[in-house]
């Protein structure tokens, strides 16, 4: 794979940023036309495939629910001023609100108004997915505003039979071995939870498109839960092909990196995005593989263990801005897209070249002086490097270990390989 041009990335960050732009007035949910209205947009970036999954299909222990759209929704206080506008910010209505239109009296009303007493300026986001119901989320301080009269409530919505909406982007490699990027594609107007992964993940596919790739690559963009729910129960004659995957969300934000290990501990995947925000001096954290989340844990339920990560930036709920309007478009910056997305390519490309070798000539070091090796290898880490992988290279040990034990960075271990691959000292194992 060609290595990613530093000096291209900052107009990388203002691409993703430009897409998150145009997604973030669009009110999604986990089914209707805001789904569909994004993935269209998203295929103007790569070729979309986009699926329809009928109301009531049985997807394990689940059922795809019925299908919800709205065109409008608002609030008059007692003197016909409309206080709360969905056409303004579309946070405001509790997602899939069933429709109302009545006029009431605000003791009826307050019980479905949602607010936040602790950021009493922020609007927050409320969903309803499971639960009939209708509501409106509002600022704190203007819940408290409100004056004893009567409202008016009006909801212009559908919940109906119809159909759950997601996207796929399936690259052909050289092996059928897949590596999977999934984001969730549910939320409104929140551009760090979730129009961040979902800007990385469309501009990583658009740049993989035009490589010639050892693995496949399958990208999904689905509503959270029940999306992954679905394409799990559709597709369980595929998941054996997945060897890597990551979750990608909450990318846009200054925090630094946060890496949720898959739930199988040792898979291969935990150790090489570790090893890669470690290479990259990136200030990152840790965590083990907990059932509670985005998609990985559907990913990573007993019944498919799938290797498959998290990587993030703040985790959920602990940045204030999280599920609130405040997780708008100053929250997010291209430059800390720029790194997410640098990182995340970087993890595909030891994915791409980690390969596992066997010394032609094991008994003893080979002479690489005659070979003309040292002159060709430059500086005394390359040729520690060389020394390294032949050392190592017994079939058993990838050059990702050889980089983690030697402490010469991964780049410098590829490049020694293939060198001395190219003087027939190492073939490849399995070839």
């Amino acid at each position: 794979m060609e290595v990613l041009d530093k000096a291209v990335q900052k107009s990388i960050g203002l691409e993703m940023y430009e897409i998150i732009s145009r997604l973030f007035p669009i009110c999604r949910s986990i089914t209707g036309n805001g789904v569909r209205e994004t993935l269209e947009i998203l295929k103007e970036y790569i070729p979309l495939t986009i699926n329809e999954v009928p109301t009531g299909t049985e997807v394990f222990d689940w059922t795809v629910p019925k299908e919800w759209n709205i065109t409008d929704a608002f609030i008059k206080d007692p003197s016909g001023q409309k206080i709360v506008d969905f056409k303004n910010c579309n946070l405001h209505v509790l997602n899939y609100s069933l429709p109302i239109n009545r006029i009431i009296s605000l003791q009826e009303l307050t019980p479905h108004l949602f607010s936040l007493p602790e950021h009493p300026d922020w609007i927050p986001y409320k969903t309803s997915y499971y639960n009939e119901n209708w509501g409106f989320c509002i600022s704190h301080n203007q819940l408290l505003s409100l004056e004893e009269g009567d409202y008016e409530v009006f909801i212009e919505s559908t919940l109906k039979q119809g159909s759950l909406t997601f996207g796929e982007y399936f690259i052909q490699g050289d092996i059928d071995d897949e590596v999977l990027i999934s984001c969730h594609i549910c939320h409104p107007s929140l551009a760090n939870d979730n129009l961040s992964g979902i800007s990385i993940a469309v501009t990583l596919a658009n740049w993989l498109s035009k490589m010639n790739t050892k693995f496949s690559y399958r990208f999904l963009f689905i509503p959270g839960t029940i999306g992954s729910i679905t394409w799990l129960s559709l597709n369980k004659d595929k998941v054996s092909k997945i060897k890597y995957g990551l979750v990608t969300t909450l990318l846009g934000d200054p925090g630094s990196f946060t890496y949720k290990r898959s739930r199988a501990g040792s898979a291969e995947i935990n150790k090489i995005v570790e090893f890669v925000l470690k290479e990259q001096n990136a200030d990152y954290n840790v965590i083990d593989f907990f059932p509670y989340g985005y998609d990985e844990r559907q990913y990573c339920s007993p019944g498919f263990n799938l290797p498959v990560g998290c990587l993030m930036r703040t985790p959920h709920g602990q940045y204030k801005e999280y599920h609130t309007s405040a997780d708008n478009l100053q929250l997010v910056t291209p430059d800390k897209l720029e790194e997410s997305y640098h990182v995340i390519g970087n993890i595909l490309k030891v994915i791409e070249s980690n390969k596992k070798y066997v010394n032609t000539k094991p008994f003893c070091e080979p002479q690489l002086g005659k070979r003309g090796l040292y002159k060709s290898i430059n500086g005394k880490q390359n040729e520690m490097a060389m020394l390294w992988v032949l050392n190592q290279s017994d079939g058993e040990h990838s050059l990702l270990d050889i980089a983690v034990k030697s402490g010469i960075p991964f780049e410098i271990i590829r490049q020694v390989a293939d060198t001395l691959k190219s003087y027939d000292l190492l073939i490849e194992k399995g070839v």
